[in-house]
């Protein structure tokens, strides 16, 4: 199986595409838009051929399609992308995100490594004027990703622990079946 496809099969076996909103996410996105200072801050993961935003903070969006992603360029990597001036970027000049609204002119993100080295989307920043980051901004930016893939992973093992409890639940159930025909006996 080739990287893209365990790529994307690690995505779907943390069960978090299309889910509601959750507070972990959010809270972590208003803090990056907070310590960035920045309009728009997203947490992006990258589908086959959508990214989905499980929290965005500044769009109205819950998802693009994956050719206008900037954040498919940063899953290609394992450290942040900053894109300064995304007007003046080749891959980015003609993106509609760029040209119409949001009118994106800057963009950093961070990926969201799980634990066997996949980038399952990112953490990433907006604005809609030029900018730069420094070194320890970068690093900041790489830290929230993390609390944000620790919140991915949490998740996963939450519903993990409800398949168990449920299984666990299912087979005690069934055990207690021949003592229940014992006792009605």
């Amino acid at each position: 199986m080739n990287s893209e496809l365990q790529r994307i099969a690690a995505l779907k076996a943390c069960a978090i595409l299309d889910t509601a909103p959750h507070p972990a996410f959010d809270c972590l996105t208003r803090a990056a838009a907070l310590a960035f200072d920045v309009p728009i801050a997203l947490v992006s993961l990258v589908d086959t051929d959508r990214q989905w935003f499980k929290s965005a903070l500044g769009v109205d969006l819950r998802e693009t399609t994956r050719n206008i992603s900037f954040c498919t360029h940063t899953i290609e990597g394992f450290e942040p992308m900053v894109v300064p001036d995304t007007a003046r970027d080749r891959r980015f000049a003609a993106n509609p995100l760029v040209t119409g609204a949001p009118h994106v002119r800057f963009y950093a993100g961070a990926p969201l490594i799980d634990c066997d080295g996949y980038a399952l989307g990112t953490l990433c920043i907006l604005d809609t004027v030029p900018r730069r980051l420094d070194d320890a901004q970068l690093r900041l930016l790489g830290h929230l990703a993390d609390a944000v893939m620790h919140a991915i992973t949490a998740h996963r093992q939450s519903l993990e622990l409800k398949d168990i409890q449920r299984r666990l639940q299912h087979q005690d159930m069934s055990a207690s079946e021949p003592q229940m025909r014992k006792l009605s006996a």
